[in-house]
Parts: C-alpha cells; structure tokens; sequence
C-alpha cells in the first residue's frame, strides 16, 4: 500500500456500528465521548500547577524555567485551535478528533520518560497539538450531533466535564506526586487516550465537510481550491506569543525590563495585520464573516471573560487563604468548590430557573450571580468557611453562563462549518484561561498577597457585569459562504 493510498484510508471516516448507530440515544454516547476529552484537557490543565516544585527540585531548576512547561501548552494550543479547526472541516472532525487522543497519549508518555527540562517542555508543545485537536471540534461534536432541544443540555455536560477534570486536578496530582512521582501526572493521560480512541471510533458519528470556495483563476482556467491560510497562523501564533510572554515578563518571568515595551507593542502591531490578513484571505483561519455575525462576535468574548472569571479565582485563592494562615489541603479543598459548582450548575443547575428562560436570560443572570461571588470574595474577612460561599456563587454562576452562552454562539454558525466556530470558541476558553493566570499572578506580584488578591477579584466583578451587558440574543445560522470570507 503506497502512502497515497494509506492516508485515504487513515483519513475515510468509519460508520458507527450499526446496532448503536440506530439507537434512539445513540447521541448521548457520542457526547459521553466528547465529554472524556474535556476532562482530559482540564486536569491537565490544573494538574500541571501541583508538580512545579516537585520538577524544580528533579531538574535543579528555578521556577521561572520550569513555568514554561506550562507556558509552552497555553501558546501552542491557542495559536493551533483556529487552524485545526479550519483542517478539521476538510479531513472531518471525527478523525481529527481520535488524531487528538493519539498524539495526547504518546506525548503524554514521552513527557514522563523526559530526563531533561527542555525535552518535557517540547512533549508539553506536542501534547498540546493533540488537545488542540481534540478542542477544536468538541462543541462542534456535541453542538452537531446531538437534536436541537438538547443541545443546551449536551454542552452543559460537557462543561461539567470540564469542572470535573478542573476539580479533580490539584488532589490527584497531589496524591500523585506525594505518594509516587511527577512522571505519574503524565503517564496516567495514556490509559484515559486509549480509551478515548476506541470510544470515538465506535461511538461518533461521521462529519460532514465544508466545502471550500474556490479561488477564481485566470480566464481559460478551472477554479482552484484556496491554499491554508498560513500568514493568517504565523501572525496569530506570533501575537499571542507577544501578549502572554509580555505578561509573564511583567509577573516576574527573568526577561530584560525592556521586553514588556516592545512585546506588548508587538501583539498590537500583529494583531491589526492579522485582522488585514483575514479580510483578504480566500480561506482565513479565523473566519472574519463568522465573527461580524451578530451574537458570534460577543459570543466569543464572553466565553474569553467566562473562563477567565474561572481561572483567575484558582489561581489567587490558594494564595490568598495560605496567606491568611489556612492550610494548604484545606485551602486546596475549598478552592475545589468553584470547579465543583460550575460542574453542577452546568448540568442539573438550569433546571431550578424558569423554564421559559430564554439562553440570554440565563447568560446574563448567571454572569450576575458570578459579579455577586467575586465581590463576596474580595470583602469578606479571608477564611476557609466565609470564602466558601462566594466561591459556590460563582462557580454556579458561570456554570449557567458558558453552555447557554456556547449554544448561542453554535446556533448562529453554520452547520457545515461548526468545526471553525467550535474552534473559536475553544479558543476564546484558552486565552480567557492564560490571561486569568497571567493578570492574578501580575496583580498579586505588583501589589502582593492581599492586597493584590482583592483589587484583581474587584476588577473581576466588574467585568463579569461587562458579561451581562455583552451578551446578545443569537440570529438565524449564518450561510455557509459566510465562514469564508
């Protein structure tokens, strides 16, 4: 068999077997799939924190080196979720996403065996390749697969899924790392992609495909199809590489003083010549006629402040109850109520509100409760027992917010190119979640512990308020030409 040859058949998607393709839940199992990268992905993602000492002390290293084993993670997943969002509507989401599962596990394994910094942090890039790839066609997975009436109900699992693996994150890895090693962080996401792999091949569905617009060419000539839109990527990845590493430098990362002046100038600079790029772009990777949609636009920057209003709390408070004198268990327990709320209210939470609720109703009521928690926060007297409270608001709060904001989004993309707009959206989560680490490390590193802590969750009730305002009603699906231009 000829290479040719070989990649058609690893790139043809397969049937469901026929006894579960006919079956009248057969949706839900394909959910269940999809629910199991989103798990994966968040304890990844909040596991990583737990194992910076234990890796300082293996590798002699200081923890500004050994920030960029996360740090690596969060550039390459955000500059690849649009574009493979954008691959995934040519070769289908189906085999993009158990591509995902396969290159999480192996590099999941290289990074256990690494006996070197540089090595793990070259498995961390890899490994996110595969989650991007799996992150870029969740919602569409979910948001294509499953009937209208329970999509809302589809992504509120597959958020909870998320606050589960966000949840479970900091005591497994603790556990992890007191009672075997930090290898073990890594090694225990093959058996989970193993599975995953199998679970995909015989529980999702196939995908459709969007169909390219053709380029047009010389009189005389067949049209052809538009290339990859390859500037659009560099200057993407080289803006959101700028922005986080101007963050990090101003959090404390060792980088000259001088490189928050020019980085932060940089990103700007890209940023204007990526949108000029896109405008012009047979096949841009960020899809500009899906972003001036109305209700997809604001729909993304909501996701971006949701996850950012989740992650900036992880992030400051274990250090502003360890600060305070509560123990480090302890202020890991109650910080897990957060994840553990936001799983809750994702999934049963909605159905303790009106059920003639429309989903902006929802958006807005449940980014009002999070403004409510995040302002309890930064006032009550710092404690495990009255931090509890604001905590359970808010992490209920955004867990009404992001589905019913995810579905809005969904439905005003269309349907043959739901894998760009899952995408984005997957996107906007991942910048809201580098940005709510950099801004709490930044606040509390400019100003300290206390007082930095406060001032950060006072500005992150202030713009969970900017939520309520930004959230707009979704329109009728866009047509599919508009994903092109």
């Amino acid at each position: 068999m000829n290479a040719t040859a070989l990649a058609a058949r690893l790139l043809t998607e397969r049937p469901r077997p026929r006894g579960i393709a006919g079956w009248r839940h057969a949706h839900w199992l394909a959910v269940g799939t999809v629910c199991l990268g989103a798990f994966l992905g968040q304890l990844d993602a909040s596991v990583i924190a737990l194992v910076f000492p234990a890796l300082g002390r293996h590798f002699d290293a200081g923890f500004a080196a050994v920030e960029w084993v996360a740090l690596a993670y969060l550039l390459v997943l955000v500059a690849l979720l649009a574009p493979i969002g954008w691959l995934s509507d040519l070769v289908g989401r189906k085999t993009m996403y158990i591509g995902g599962f396969a290159v999480f596990g192996l590099s999941s394994l290289g990074a256990g065996f690494a006996d070197a910094l540089w090595i793990l942090v070259g498995c961390r890039a890899v490994q996110a390749v595969g989650a991007a790839m799996m992150q870029a066609n969740s919602v569409a997975l979910v948001a294509r697969g499953v009937p209208e009436h329970a999509m809302r109900r589809a992504l509120g699992i597959q958020a909870a899924a998320q606050g589960l693996g966000l949840a479970l994150g900091p005591s497994l890895g603790g556990l992890l790392v007191e009672h075997a090693s930090w290898r073990w962080v890594f090694w225990v996401n093959v058996p989970i992609a193993v599975f995953g792999i199998v679970a995909g091949w015989y529980l999702l569905p196939r995908t459709r495909t969007c169909t390219p617009t053709p380029v047009p060419k010389p009189r005389g000539r067949e049209p052809r199809e538009p290339r990859f839109d390859l500037p659009g990527m560099l200057l993407l990845t080289g803006a959101t590489t700028a922005l986080l590493l101007a963050l990090s430098t101003a959090s404390g990362l060792p980088l000259p003083g001088w490189a928050v002046a020019v980085l932060l100038p940089a990103a700007a600079v890209l940023a204007v010549a990526l949108v000029r790029q896109e405008r012009r772009a047979a096949r841009p990777i960020l899809a500009p006629g899906l972003v001036n949609t109305p209700g997809v636009r604001s729909g993304l920057v909501v996701a971006l402040i949701g996850y950012l209003l989740l992650f900036c709390p992880l992030v400051l408070g274990p250090v502003l109850l360890t600060g305070a004198g509560v123990s480090t268990a302890a202020a890991g327990l109650v910080v897990t109520l957060l994840p553990a709320a936001f799983a809750v209210a994702a999934t049963v939470g909605g159905g303790l509100l009106p059920r003639g609720w429309s989903d902006v109703t929802r958006c807005r009521f449940g980014a009002g409760l999070t403004a409510a928690g995040l302002l309890l926060f930064a006032v009550l007297p710092v404690s495990a027992a009255a931090v509890a409270a604001p905590l359970l608001v808010a992490g209920y709060g955004l867990g009404l917010l992001l589905p019913a904001n995810n579905a809005l989004v969904m439905r005003a993309i269309p349907a043959e190119c739901s894998a760009v707009g899952g995408g984005m959206v997957n996107m906007a989560r991942s910048l809201g979640t580098a940005l709510g680490m950099a801004l709490s490390v930044l606040g509390v590193h400019l100003a300290g512990a206390a007082s930095g802590g406060r001032t950060v969750l006072v500005a992150l009730a202030a713009v969970a308020v900017a939520a309520v305002v930004l959230t707009r009603p979704a329109t009728a699906r866009a047509r599919p030409a508009a994903a092109t231009r």
